[in-house]
């Protein structure tokens, strides 16, 4: 059973940027907070001892515990229903040359469903740069 779960798992870790002109602390609590993620990542959000819960569409909430977090700069989610490797990241970065913000998302996805699930994140990105004002 084992070997068979190992071979099933072939999600491969994708990056994606995105300048930003909004500050770290701001986009933070956008990033990290219940009622910043349900402003665009998903239509409900709640929180329980470092398991987050989303819901779309009234349907049943997907759960996420936090892995690791550091104040804004990074918080770093495990879905429960993934393996045990794989994450979902949001990274504040700044630039060296311009010091311009850039949210760095961090996402697991099978090879031939990566441009699909990049799509998806660019879309949730317009919605939370709408909220943002940015």
């Amino acid at each position: 059973m084992k070997v068979k779960e190992q071979l099933m798992s072939k999600k491969q870790l994708f990056t994606l940027e995105f300048p930003v002109r909004c500050s770290p602390v701001i986009l933070y609590e956008f990033l990290a907070t219940p009622a910043g993620l349900q402003e665009w990542f998903a239509d409900k959000v709640d929180e329980w001892e470092n398991v987050y819960s989303f819901s779309w569409n009234g349907g049943v909430p997907d759960k996420a515990e936090i892995m690791d977090k550091e104040e804004n700069k990074f918080i770093r989610f495990h879905w429960l229903h993934s393996e045990k490797n794989e994450y979902f990241e949001f990274r504040i970065e700044k630039t060296e040359i311009s010091n311009q913000t850039i949210l760095v998302i961090k996402d697991f996805a099978e090879k031939n469903e990566i441009k699909d699930q990049s799509q998806l994140w660019q879309y949730q990105v317009k919605e939370l740069f709408h909220r943002l004002g940015a």
